[in-house]
């Protein structure tokens, strides 16, 4: 099956004051469509900087960066956005929900800039917050939900658009363990449905529900 996500040669370096400090070294990575992967390692490893070069916010310092049959290294700032903008959700620590907002408007917002009329937009969001498990609690706003409906909105603001491939940046942290599993259970019947998941992690129960787990270790 050909890859999703494919990372071939790629080398990431900082500069932080003086020193230049390498994170990513001529690093490899292939992950099927549907699959969700887990990715481990100490601070400092580059887990976030990965996440970075697989969403287009970032670029390797060499190296080929191909997603979703793109070449992401190749592409200008404004081709990555609209790249972006069909083709990849973002799941973070933080919900990032505004906070005046219902909950079924916080997941509109990303279809905002699509050309689909308010109906469309409102029917998407309707059906992506069903698919969290969320259909009852649209009119809610953020400090009328739990931590862990607050994630399962920002789960469901991530795949509005269609995009195949979900990026988490620890999305179980600071949730109790039955919250988390509960997301972590959403996010693995997601992968089932076609949604290709990378999840940075520092929680071995957490990575124990992907299919597989890559860690990464210091750059020498």
């Amino acid at each position: 099956m050909e890859s999703i996500i494919h990372l071939q040669g790629v080398s990431k370096s900082y500069r932080i004051g003086r020193f230049l400090t390498p994170v990513l070294d001529d690093f490899d990575l292939q992950v099927s469509p549907g699959e969700f992967l887990a990715v481990m390692g100490p601070s400092g490893t580059g887990k976030t900087t990965l996440l970075n070069l697989i969403g287009g916010l970032d670029k390797p310092d060499s190296g080929r960066v191909t997603v979703a049959n793109a070449r992401l290294d190749e592409l200008s700032q404004s081709s990555l956005a609209r790249w972006r903008a069909s083709n990849v959700g973002f799941v973070f620590q933080s919900h990032y929900l505004m906070p005046m907002l219902s909950a079924a408007a916080n997941v509109e917002l990303p279809l905002l800039l699509t050309p689909l009329s308010r109906a469309q937009r409102r029917d998407k969001a309707a059906q992506a917050l069903a698919r969290v498990g969320l259909v009852d609690r649209g009119t809610h706003r953020p400090s009328q939900l739990s931590g862990g409906q607050q994630q399962r909105v920002g789960i469901a603001r991530a795949m509005v658009s269609g995009a195949p491939v979900l990026l988490c940046d620890e999305p179980t942290a600071g949730l109790d363990r039955a919250a988390a599993d509960s997301i972590l259970r959403l996010l693995a019947e997601l992968s089932t449905d076609g949604h290709t998941i990378v999840m940075v992690t520092h929680d071995p129960q957490a990575a124990a529900f992907a299919q597989r787990c890559v860690e990464l270790v210091a750059v020498a």
